[in-house]
């Protein structure tokens, strides 16, 4: 569905991206995982098309994603902060968003109703804590429907009930076939939603495998022990 294929950035000295070819099928959740710095967030904005690479080439279900925007239509984006307008209440916002989407089809208002909302919609942005506003991006993100869901520390400021909402959500949207790619640095979170894991340090990427192939070679359960153990074994030439 999305493939990049000799994908590099860089900002003045700073290699961010170098040399990052992958392939992400419909159908699988990916965490997309790595130390601060490593270059996570760089690839994700170039697939969303808001940084462009200095070379290679993204390409969304076959076609070239360069000098297009249509394709973004098909992709529902939670970023890890979301900023919005601080005096328009929730419900604002949400419709403000239903009207630049222009979304022809149906609206997935499952998060809506989970978290909620109801009751919030009066609520200025400015009064919301981090965690309420974490809710609003959550539910904008899956709420049109899209193939592909980018969600970039979607449970960070969650509570524990809100956190496992969203877990489950997440589930539900990648047995209907759709792509999830989840960057996240609590890895417990994605031990139970997660079926392939890319490893990016340095701009590159080190490994992109199945994560029961990842259990197997580390005999380890936990995507954090396992990350663990490769980085303490320094198997990283031994996985490639």
């Amino acid at each position: 569905m999305i493939s990049a294929t000799n994908i590099s950035k860089q900002f003045g000295k700073l290699k961010a991206l170098d040399n990052i070819s992958v392939t992400y099928p419909a159908g699988e959740c990916i965490a997309l995982i790595g130390p601060n710095g490593s270059g996570k967030t760089t690839f994700i904005k170039s697939i969303l098309g808001m940084v462009v690479p200095d070379s290679g080439k993204i390409l969304f279900k076959g076609k070239d994603i360069a000098h297009d925007c249509h394709y973004r239509s098909d992709i529902g984006y939670m970023p890890q902060i979301g900023r919005y307008p601080e005096n328009m209440t929730i419900g604002q916002v949400l419709e403000m968003m239903k009207d630049i989407r222009n979304h022809r089809g149906s609206l997935d208002d499952d998060l809506v109703n989970d978290f909620n909302f109801k009751s919030l919609l009066n609520k200025r942005m400015r009064t919301l804590s981090g965690g309420t506003r974490q809710k609003v991006s959550a539910a904008l993100a899956f709420m049109f429907n899209p193939e592909v869901l980018i969600l970039d520390e979607p449970t960070a400021g969650l509570d524990p009930v809100a956190s496992e909402i969203l877990k489950q959500k997440i589930v539900k949207e990648k047995e209907k076939g759709k792509l999830i790619l989840i960057t996240s640095h609590v890895l417990s979170e994605l031990d139970d939603i997660v079926t392939q894991v890319m490893y990016m340090q340095d701009g590159k990427m080190i490994f992109y495998k199945p994560f029961d192939l990842l259990q197997f070679e580390t005999g380890e359960n936990k995507l954090s022990k396992a990350i663990a153990t490769i980085m303490q074994q320094n198997q990283f030439s031994d996985i490639l």
